[in-house]
C-alpha cells in the first residue's frame, strides 16, 4: 500500500512538473509601438505610422534559427499615452499592420466603429496564421493606419502594444 502512495506521488509530481515546464517554454513576448496623432491631422482620412521593432529584436536579434515556432498574436491594445485623461473618443478606426525585411505586410488587429471614451481599448484580433517568418526576420515594422472622427484640439500620443506567443522549436 505504502508503494501505491509513492508511485501516486510520484506520477503527480511529474505531472505538474511537465505542467509547469510547459506553461515556462510557451513565451509571451511584447512589441509596442508609439503613434502620434496630430491636430493638423484631418478627420475621416486613414493617416499611417510606422515604427520599428527594437524590443522584439532583443528577443531574436532577427535570427531566423531561433528555437522558436507557431507565432501568433495573442493580445492587441491601443491605449491614450498624453494627454494626461485622454480618451478615444476622436478615434473612428485603427489597423495594425506587420512585416519585416524580405516578408508582406500581415494585419494582425484592427477595430472599426470605435464608440468608446475610455483611455485603452482591446483591439479585434485577425487570424494570421503563424508570424514566424515575420518575427524572426530582420527590421520587424509595426504600421499603425488610423481614422479620426474629428481633428483633436491638442497632440495626442497613442501606444500600441502586441503581444505574441509561441513555443520552442525542436
Amino acid at each position: 500500500m505504502k508503494n501505491i502512495w509513492l508511485m501516486t506521488a510520484a506520477v503527480s509530481a511529474v505531472v505538474v512538473s511537465c505542467g509547469t515546464v510547459q506553461s515556462l517554454v510557451q513565451n509571451t513576448f511584447p512589441y509596442t509601438a508609439n503613434v502620434l496623432v496630430s491636430t493638423g491631422v484631418p478627420a475621416d482620412k486613414e493617416v499611417s505610422s510606422t515604427s520599428t521593432a527594437t524590443n522584439v529584436q532583443t528577443w531574436f536579434g532577427g535570427n531566423n534559427n531561433a528555437k522558436i515556432k507557431d507565432v501568433r498574436i495573442s493580445d492587441a491594445k491601443i491605449s491614450v499615452v498624453s494627454p494626461s485623461g485622454g480618451n478615444l473618443s476622436a478615434v473612428k478606426s485603427v489597423k495594425v499592420y506587420v512585416s519585416s525585411s524580405g516578408t508582406g505586410e500581415k494585419l494582425v488587429a484592427s477595430r472599426s466603429n470605435i464608440t468608446t471614451d475610455s483611455s485603452s481599448l482591446n483591439l479585434d484580433l485577425n487570424d494570421t496564421g503563424y508570424l514566424d517568418e515575420v518575427v524572426k526576420s530582420s527590421g520587424l515594422t509595426v504600421r499603425t493606419v488610423y481614422e479620426l472622427k474629428n481633428q483633436t484640439t491638442s497632440d495626442m500620443n497613442l501606444k500600441i502594444a502586441l503581444n505574441f506567443n509561441s513555443v520552442p522549436a525542436k
